[in-house]
């Protein structure tokens, strides 16, 4: 049975969908004004292996994944740049599908924008002002009255008093409580608006993802999503506005995922430590990115490094390796008595709140165990089930051999393939020669030579060194 650690309670539990065999969830998307970055990278690759595994279960998931294109951060780049917002939005959604696509991310089931549901939002806003949980504020812009709603601060388990105390929360006149949260702004000279029930203007952040959530799902979510640094204020808000709104339990469980550091500091461009995603497959195949971040549970912080990718790539390249092995035509996998108790393993470990990396400790076990197989059909069983593992996690994807070429290709170091893979390439140059199968066998030699490798043939044996 599938357990999920649950951010409201703190603890996991079995998860059971509000209707049966069917999921509902919602993932906060990505604000598009910039390239993504590694922190997005994470919460994309977190949540895609939660929806391949919910999938792999038999659920029927509707997966809602928003992307937010109307903003502060979206009009003053869009102002520095001198463009139009809708044009700088346009394009970065454009580079934000490419890099998920590099990421073998799957689509989610629905794309809502942000502009596309101003109608939902401002009728979300009414219905909140017709509670009483909503007021217009001397500036005119319209705020959610948090000492409305009683629960406040469940999920983060801050104490409102606490917070009325905080040193980073400024009183403003334009409020009734300096902890009240906008849910629609004025305009602004120069700024995207739209009109409503209180003027010309724009909805807050947070109403957004609320409104977009409740219009596609349904007022209860099985799962709510993001990262770890949205569960206050952002998703802390959405409960407060959905349920003072609705009157029902908002989301049935609460998922986040663990923050990315560098180097182990905070990713941040005033330290210099930040990087996007297209920045980083410049030096890196981009299943060893993908790889790096399925290898820690979601819920974990990562640290990303140098080493830490380099380490990556050498795991990844250990699996390419065993594919490397696969005997041509053996394409049918027959689980058996052999099989099933890995299967169990790798099963129960995605069972367990997702746990990608138990399950990568499981597939080297069964690298192990392929290793020192041999019966020739039950080492290619055991190969197909390593891909099959490999695939539910979003990576193997690839032919072995492309794989290890546009590595290769990627990487200035003549090291970079390792001794094993120079040795498989040299067993498969030596098959392809058998079978006379010459450009074939040209082919691995160029690769080789193109990394540094020499080969040299002498009395029917190949050795090899490098430059």
């Amino acid at each position: 049975m599938l357990k999920i650690y649950d951010s409201m309670r703190r603890e996991k539990s079995a998860f059971i969908p509000l209707q049966q065999n069917k999921v509902a969830m919602y993932v906060c998307g990505i604000t598009v004004y910039d390239y993504c970055h590694i922190g997005h990278a994470r919460m994309l690759v977190s949540f895609d292996l939660i929806y391949r595994h919910l999938m792999h279960l038999g659920f029927d998931v509707t997966y809602v994944r928003n992307i937010t294109d109307v903003d502060d951060k979206i009009f003053a780049r869009a102002n520095e740049r001198g463009e139009d917002y809708k044009i700088l939005s346009e394009r970065f959604i454009q580079t934000m599908h490419e890099d998920e696509r590099a990421l073998n991310i799957l689509p989610p089931s629905q794309e809502p924008r942000a502009t596309a549901y101003m109608k939902e939002i401002i009728a979300l806003i009414q219905r909140l002002e017709a509670r009483g949980c909503a007021y217009q504020g001397s500036n005119s812009d319209v705020y959610f009255a948090i000492d409305k709603f009683a629960e406040y601060g469940k999920l983060s388990k801050r104490k409102v008093e606490d917070l009325l105390v905080g040193h980073r929360i400024e009183a403003e006149k334009a409020k009734n409580n300096p902890l009240d949260f906008v849910l629609w702004k004025m305009a602004k000279a120069g700024e995207a608006s739209w009109p409503s029930p209180w003027g010309e203007g724009r909805p807050g952040w947070h109403i957004e993802c609320s409104a977009m959530s409740t219009s596609t799902l349904g007022d209860t979510l099985d799962i709510h999503g993001g990262g770890s640094d949205l569960m206050f204020p952002h998703h802390e808000n959405e409960i407060a506005q959905s349920e003072a709104a609705t009157g029902h339990m908002f989301a049935r469980n609460w998922m986040h995922c663990g923050p990315v550091r560098v180097d182990e500091e905070k990713m941040s461009k005033s330290l210099n430590n930040f990087f996007t995603i297209r920045e980083v497959l410049k030096e890196y195949h981009r299943e060893v990115l993908r790889y790096f971040l399925s290898s820690s549970h979601y819920r974990s912080p990562i640290n990303y490094s140098k080493s830490n990718l380099e380490l990556a790539k050498k795991e990844l390249d250990r699996f390419y390796q065993a594919l490397l092995q696969q005997t041509p035509g053996s394409e049918v996998f027959v689980s058996d008595n052999k099989t099933r108790g890995f299967e169990q393993k790798f099963d129960a470990a995605m069972n367990d709140d997702f746990n990608s990396a138990q399950a990568i400790a499981h597939m080297f076990e069964l690298l192990k165990t392929l290793g020192v197989e041999t019966d020739l059909q039950q080492k290619n069983n055991y190969i197909l089930l390593l891909k099959h593992f490999g695939n539910r996690l979003g990576f193997l994807c690839e032919n072995p051999r492309n794989y290890f070429q546009a590595v290769l290709a990627e990487s200035d170091n003549a090291d970079a393939l390792s001794a094993a893979a120079i040795e498989q390439y040299i067993v498969e140059r030596n098959a392809a020669r058998t079978s006379k199968d010459w450009a074939r066998a040209d082919q691995i030699r160029a690769v080789l030579d193109k990394a540094g490798i020499v080969l040299e043939d002498s009395n029917g044996v190949t050795s090899w060194k490098r430059k």
